[in-house]
């Protein structure tokens, strides 16, 4: 496989994680952020959330999403600024460029789709945005879209108030979309010789995984149907949560054969009716099923449950914690790591999918600006003029 080069105006969490999976393949990934402004620290704000790490701008927040990348800081507010970016375009032979900037500032800094690919044709640009571009100035933020997409209204007990998802899917969701176009949009160009833009909407992305509710509507289903269901299944009854002695196990139920074959062990016959026979059954019996189950199971252990519904093939599992989950057997081999400055070894994910030509280790998250110097020395600048630029604001440099 080709290795390809990217340059992405990225900061938060939706670009820096789709440019990591193109670093993880190996890719060449250089993230622009912008020069000091005197108004709090410089580039990307997740740089300072967090416990520190190495520097003061690589904290804990930071790292993960942004090892195996370099780092430059441009001023695309000044025209020498956005120079130096198409300059980049043109003598990196950049294959990608990406942004998750404010649409309406596209043009403004001179990253808009139409002069970049007048400089580069074959470029293929992609950009995330709240709402996408036919809402310019609306900024998106995780929480923010989980709340407009249904993501709140359906996460939650029922009888609780709206709640977040425990990570941001939002955002990955994002990530992951302009991972997906963006190899397409390269199959497309091997065989078409051009480039293509492309714009996420953090709200159609999101919506795009309403499949099991959004249809509902015309389907005349009852409003509840659509709301929060704690951790019960919204259709395949009994899966849920149940509570054990010593802690807490999720049961499936998918299929009414499974269910026959949960009712025919020993401790779960008392739970076997007429009635419950059919899924439709259980629905409408479905409060009551979670409360005697709940009695049984409370009286055991959870690993002598497990037992008996691994044995009666019916699907299970422990909840994790995220220090378990580390150590999952086909999870702990295939974990990414770094290195930081002091040695360090710090473990990430893995990679989404196994690659042949994946890296499963990666160079630690860059300090802001660190490579501004080195990579403008790359496209033939001279020190004194690369001097001349930080003196006039226009690049910043760690280095």
């Amino acid at each position: 496989m080709k290795r390809r080069t990217i340059l992405s105006l990225e900061q938060a969490l939706s670009m820096p994680y789709a440019t990591l999976r193109f670093a993880q393949l190996g890719w060449r990934v250089i993230r622009i952020e912008a020069t000091p402004t005197g108004k709090g620290p410089p580039g990307d704000p997740n740089r300072y959330i967090g416990s520190t790490i190495a520097d003061d701008d690589r904290r804990s927040y930071f790292v993960a999403p942004n090892v195996g990348k370099e780092a430059i800081a441009l001023n695309l507010k000044e025209a020498a600024g956005r120079e130096i970016l198409h300059r980049l375009i043109r003598e990196l032979d950049v294959d990608i460029f990406c942004c998750n900037t404010l649409p309406g500032r596209y043009e403004n800094f001179g990253i808009d789709y139409e002069t970049l690919s007048a400089i580069r044709p074959e470029l293929i640009w992609a950009g995330i945005s709240a709402l996408g571009p036919e809402y310019p100035d609306t900024p998106g933020y995780d929480p923010g879209i989980q709340a407009m997409a249904g993501y709140m209204e359906t996460t939650g007990d029922p009888d609780g108030p709206p709640m977040l998802a425990g990570i941001p899917i939002i955002d990955l969701k994002a990530g992951d979309e302009v991972f997906a176009q963006t190899c397409l949009a390269l199959a497309e160009r091997a065989e078409t010789g051009k480039g293509k833009r492309i714009d996420v909407s953090m709200l159609q992305a999101a919506s795009s995984w309403l499949i099991t509710t959004l249809p509902l509507i015309d389907f005349g289903a009852e409003p509840e149907e659509m709301s929060r269901w704690g951790n019960a299944h919204r259709k395949f009854i009994p899966s849920n949560v149940y509570p054990t002695k010593d802690g807490f196990l999720y049961v499936a139920m998918g299929s009414d054969r499974q269910w026959q074959r949960m009712v025919a062990v020993e401790k779960f016959k008392s739970l076997d009716t007429p009635e419950r026979a059919s899924n439709s059954g259980r629905y409408d019996d479905r409060e009551n099923i979670y409360a005697d189950i709940s009695a049984i199971t409370a009286q055991y252990g959870t690993a002598e449950l497990q037992a008996d519904f691994s044995g009666a093939t019916v699907p299970n599992s422990v909840i994790n914690t995220i220090p378990m989950v580390r150590e999952e057997p086909a999870i702990k081999s295939r974990l990414t790591t770094t290195h930081a400055p002091d040695g360090n070894l710090v473990r990430m994910p893995p990679m989404a999918v196994d690659s042949e030509n994946g890296l499963s280790e990666l160079e630690f998250a860059p300090r802001y600006g660190e490579h501004t110097k080195a990579i403008l020395s790359e496209v033939g600048l001279g020190d004194e003029e690369i001097s001349a630029l930080a003196g006039q604001g226009v690049i910043s440099s760690t280095l």
